[in-house]
């Protein structure tokens, strides 16, 4: 082919000024993409991806035939050491890059999430979930949570402790459905408080806890007794409180290497200290911590996504058919090039939901839904590509598609996430003749009532009962039809 009609002698025919508008040079689109960061998150994104390749690749199968063959507080430390453990704040408490930040709090942890991801799913969330864990003392607003508790928390890890946390909400009878404004006033709590002398006393179970068994720390939402979700409060328990116990822990699909345990409260006293946020305010900061975690789930799916195209490129430019490379044929071409697209389709998304002044639901979201779902696309495609290949452990590119599945699961369902786009953007996008407000009159009353139920059973004298249900209304057009 003459060179005239390549892409790099076609731009060397251009005059001076013409060859200065485009890029010719055959590099990956992740390093056309760094190049539109910051100089520290340039740096960054380097540092995350070294460490990953270093630590995490070479062990994510053996992790994922056998959960225990990584030593995961000390894999933890290791990555504390290069500052990657204690994020959440500025020196002299933390390895917090003001420079970094300045644009925006989630983008470096973004970029995290993708390259430990991209390396091996299971070992990258076992790291991002105690970013899940801490995340409530940072976003509740409480000073003393975050001033104390968390810079206690990173002394010891400076120290060289292993002082992982983990974030509880799930139980038996509760999932997804208290991330719902409609689920949680009627889910099944089965994790009660009561009220004693200098503090509180909890008791329940608590299920799907990922580092359960090896977290020091645990944030962990509790009701109280005979009350719902409004009653909701968070606590800081640590794994040392008499009554605290790990329960079973669960074999699952994907993610493998990271542990989900149960975790069981028989009537542990936790100090009135230990409470973050205002009693009752435990629903409102598990909805601001996923304003904030939804994106990184989103990066996370992206990054197993992105390691199973690169094997997937690698094994259609390694193997051979016909004595050509797989790459030479269109058929693949046209995959590869579809795959590639969905990627940066993928880390669009994610990179424009942490560029917002302030993170909002809709945002999140939209991440969380669109990557988890064209992740597992991603990663069913790298398989059909690797034909027989694509079924053997060996390969990656099952277990990557094994690890994608479950990102449609945590930080709410990808059903339960598409309700909370819908009512994040009630009002905006969508129609609505009442958003569940305190001061219109009508809600004002059904609140009333509903309030005055929920306190006769729980005998908070109606201050814990539930906000009416919000009502929505599709917008129609003149003919009655719906937009």
């Amino acid at each position: 082919m003459s060179d005239g009609i390549r892409p790099v002698g076609a731009r060397e025919r251009l005059g001076p000024l013409g060859r200065l508008l485009f890029d010719t040079e055959a590099r990956p689109i992740w390093d056309h993409d760094t190049d539109t960061l910051s100089r520290p998150l340039r740096r960054l994104r380097h540092r995350y991806r070294d460490f990953a390749e270093v630590h995490l690749s070479c062990q994510g199968l053996a992790a994922d035939r056998d959960p225990d063959f990584v030593d995961i507080p000390e894999l933890f430390l290791r990555a504390a050491r290069e500052g990657f453990g204690t994020e959440l704040m500025p020196p002299p408490w933390g390895t917090l890059q003001i420079t970094a930040v300045w644009r925006g709090l989630l983008l470096p942890s973004v970029l995290k999430a993708e390259e430990l991801c991209a390396a091996d799913g299971g070992l990258g969330l076992a790291l991002l979930a105690h970013e899940l864990g801490i995340a409530p003392l940072f976003v509740s607003g409480d000073l003393k949570a975050y001033f104390y508790w968390l810079g206690r928390i990173y002394r010891e890890i400076r120290a060289g402790e292993p002082a992982m946390a983990a974030f509880a909400i799930t139980e038996p009878g509760a999932g997804s459905d208290v991330e719902d404004t409609e689920g949680a006033r009627s889910a099944r709590l089965g994790c009660f408080y009561e009220r004693v002398a200098g503090g509180f006393r909890i008791s329940g179970r608590k299920v799907f806890i990922t580092n359960g068994a090896v977290a020091r720390w645990v944030t962990l939402f509790a009701a109280q007794k005979g009350c719902g979700v409004e009653t909701w409060t968070c606590f800081l328990l640590d794994k040392s409180m008499a009554g605290f116990e790990v329960g079973r822990h669960e074999r699952k699909m994907g993610q493998r290497a990271a542990d989900a345990s149960e975790l069981i409260l028989d009537e542990v006293f936790v100090p009135d200290d230990r409470v973050v946020g205002e009693v009752g305010a435990g629903w409102a900061i598990s909805r601001n911590v996923l304003n904030f975690s939804r994106p990184v789930v989103g990066a996370m799916a992206l990054g197993i996504a992105r390691g199973a195209f690169e094997h997937a490129a690698r094994f259609c430019n390694e193997t051979r058919l016909a004595n050509r490379p797989l790459s030479d044929y269109q058929d693949v071409q046209l995959t590869l090039a579809d795959m590639l697209m969905k990627l940066s389709a993928m880390r669009a998304t994610v990179w424009q939901s942490t560029r917002y002044r302030l993170p909002f639901g809709a945002a999140g979201a939209i991440a969380k839904v669109f990557c988890a779902d064209t992740s597992w696309e991603v990663c069913r495609t790298a398989m059909t590509l690797l034909g027989d290949h694509g079924y053997v452990h060996s390969a990656s590119v099952e277990k990557a598609a094994r690890d994608a599945r479950l990102t449609q699961i945590y930080e709410g369902t990808n059903q339960i996430n598409r309700l909370a786009i819908f009512e994040s953007q009630t009002g905006a996008e969508f129609g609505s003749d009442c958003a569940g407000c305190a001061s219109c009159a009508s809600c004002a009353s059904d609140a009333s009532g509903a309030s005055g139920a929920s306190g006769a059973d729980c005998g908070s004298g109606g201050e814990c009962g539930p906000a009416s249900p919000v009502q929505y209304k599709i917008k129609t057009d003149r003919r009655g039809q719906s937009e």
